[in-house]
Order: structure tokens, then C-alpha cells, then sequence
């Protein structure tokens, strides 16, 4: 098997169920950290994420206010972590430290999180990085991180609706925010549904959902889940991050049909170019654009090339 596609996340499921609403941006940066994380590693390690790396792997191009943004928020939210004997309030960091002019940043974990994130006891849940990272719907995330966790089993547990909405940010347990998507088509259309079709489309598990009715109505939500072929190759994890983004640039554009040696190198050859070109594939996956007929012509054409003979 190909190291990267071995190469997976152990999350304690304590943290998997946690109530927490993190933005997608956050939770790929949970995401990265977690995939660094060694059993030998030290009580006060610091985990260091370059900027390249996330392009590489994401196709998403995160700008330092961004991510200031994302670590200060995350800093100040906290995991509610609940059973039987207790209640605890965690924190996610000790330290973000933002490296002025190299492109990196370095993490240190609070300690109390540590036992949480790391591969310590059997119930932990497994999910493949470059699937949690494809998806870019924060609620999808999430999701594929409950269904990851019965994928074994071929179904979840019931959630009842509340506690689901709990989980995914979308109603305030203390009551003063208000609750978001109380229509159950609202509830299907912008987070079941999505999360359905980008699981489905990238990631290593086929999901479905049904909804459970208490008289006239829906109280409770069940996950069906089973494995699949991933639709997309794995991210190369093993190359460096800019041997890694110009692999995936180009299997973005054998995707596409341009298989040109000339026009190939001439997008992989400018930076300008390269970044568009990943833009415009996280764009085109998202649905922000639509080109169901020509997509490589659609994009020849935001880079300002054209088309040639060969390119199909």
C-alpha cells in the first residue's frame, strides 16, 4: 500500500461527538494537526504547518489574516466533552506562533487536549486525511467524522435531532443564539444533503441518511455507511509540499483532459497560473462555478490561454 494512502488520523471519540463549531478553515487546521501527531511525541511539542503544504494538499489558499483569524477563534472555543462521570471543558491550544516571512506556523497543544487527540486506547475513530480535507462543506466534515466511526458497524447510532444540532454548531445549548435550520428542508437541502454528495464524491465511505418521525415530527437522524473505491487519488503525502502541489496540479488538469506537454508546462511553470489553476478547481468542486460542458475551456480561459489541438 502507498504510505499516503495509509496515512491516517486517530481521533478519541470522546472528541469525535464533542459539541464544538469550528469553521471549515479551522477544522482543516485541526485536521493537520492531528495528522502530525506521534505517539513518542513530547508533552511540549510543537507542530509546525506550512502554508504550501495546505495549497498542496487542499487547493485552498489560506492568507495570514485568515488564519489569525481561525487560531484566535479556535483558541477561544472550547470542546464540551461529556459521559457518564463526568463534564470537561477543553481547549485546543498553549501557543500559536506565526513565523514572519516563511510561510509557516507552529502549534503547541494544551495539555489536557493531548490524552484526546492521541492514539492511546482501542475506541479510538480513524478517517484518512485527504478525505477530511477534500470536503469542503464544515458540517460534511463532520459528518464523515461520525460515519467514519461506524464505518465497521454499517450504520450510526440514532441522534436525536437536537443533540445532532448540538454537535454541529447549529443551536445554542444555553438558548441565546437562534437555532439554525428548524425546516427540515433547510436542514436537508444546506447540510444532509451536501454532506451526503461530498462524502460520497471524495472520500472512502458511501453514506445515507433517514429521517425519524415521532408523530407528525422528525426527531432523530441515522447514518448508513459503507466502504468504497475513492473516486480521487490520495494526497501525496510523502513528497515535499512543492513536489506535492505540482503533482496534484497535475492530475487537476489530466482530470480535465488537458494533456498538452507544452500547455502543461506552461501552467505549471508560473506560480500566477498554478494558483489560479487551483482556485478554480476548489471553485469548480464547490459549485461556485458551473461548467458541466467544457470545464477545461472554461478554464483556459480564466488563465487567459488557449485551447490548442492537442489538449483533449
Amino acid at each position: 500500500m502507498n504510505p499516503s494512502e495509509s496515512l491516517e488520523v486517530r481521533q478519541h471519540n470522546a472528541i469525535t461527538t464533542a459539541r464544538y463549531d469550528y469553521t471549515a478553515c479551522q477544522l482543516d487546521l485541526l485536521f493537520f494537526v492531528l495528522s502530525k501527531l506521534r505517539r513518542e511525541d513530547a508533552p511540549n511539542q510543537e507542530y509546525q504547518i506550512h502554508m504550501n503544504e495546505v495549497v498542496a494538499m487542499t487547493g485552498r489558499e489560506w492568507h495570514y489574516k485568515q488564519l489569525r483569524e481561525a487560531t484566535e477563534s479556535m483558541g477561544s472555543r472550547m470542546f464540551e466533552v461529556e459521559n457518564d462521570q463526568s463534564y470537561v471543558q477543553l481547549w485546543m491550544f498553549q501557543k500559536v506562533e506565526y513565523v514572519k516571512g516563511k510561510g509557516y506556523l507552529r502549534i503547541r497543544l494544551s495539555e489536557d487536549i493531548r490524552p484526546y487527540l492521541f492514539e492511546l486506547k482501542n475506541n479510538f475513530t480513524s478517517f484518512q486525511l485527504f478525505s477530511a480535507l477534500k470536503i469542503s462543506s464544515k458540517y460534511a466534515k463532520r459528518i464523515y467524522q461520525l460515519a467514519s466511526q461506524w464505518k465497521d458497524i454499517g450504520e450510526t447510532k440514532t441522534y436525536d435531532l437536537d443533540e445532532f444540532k448540538l454537535m454541529l454548531g447549529l443551536k445554542d445549548p444555553k438558548g441565546k443564539e437562534p437555532e439554525q435550520f428548524q425546516r427540515i428542508s433547510d436542514l436537508k437541502a444546506k447540510v444532509l444533503d451536501i454532506a451526503v454528495r461530498q462524502i460520497n464524491e471524495n472520500t472512502e465511505l458511501k453514506i445515507g441518511y433517514t429521517l425519524l418521525k415521532q408523530g407528525r415530527s422528525f426527531t432523530a437522524v441515522r447514518f448508513y455507511v459503507t466502504k468504497q473505491q475513492p473516486k480521487q487519488l490520495p494526497i501525496p503525502f510523502d513528497e515535499s509540499p512543492e513536489q506535492a502541489k505540482i503533482l496534484m496540479a497535475r492530475r487537476h488538469l489530466e482530470s480535465l483532459g488537458i494533456k498538452d506537454v507544452k500547455l502543461v508546462a506552461q501552467i505549471i511553470g508560473d506560480q500566477k497560473l498554478l494558483d489560479e489553476l487551483f482556485k478554480f478547481m476548489y471553485r469548480l468542486k464547490t459549485d461556485k462555478i458551473k461548467a458541466d460542458r467544457n470545464p477545461a475551456g472554461l478554464l483556459l480561459t480564466v488563465l487567459g490561454l488557449k485551447m490548442s489541438a492537442k489538449t483533449t
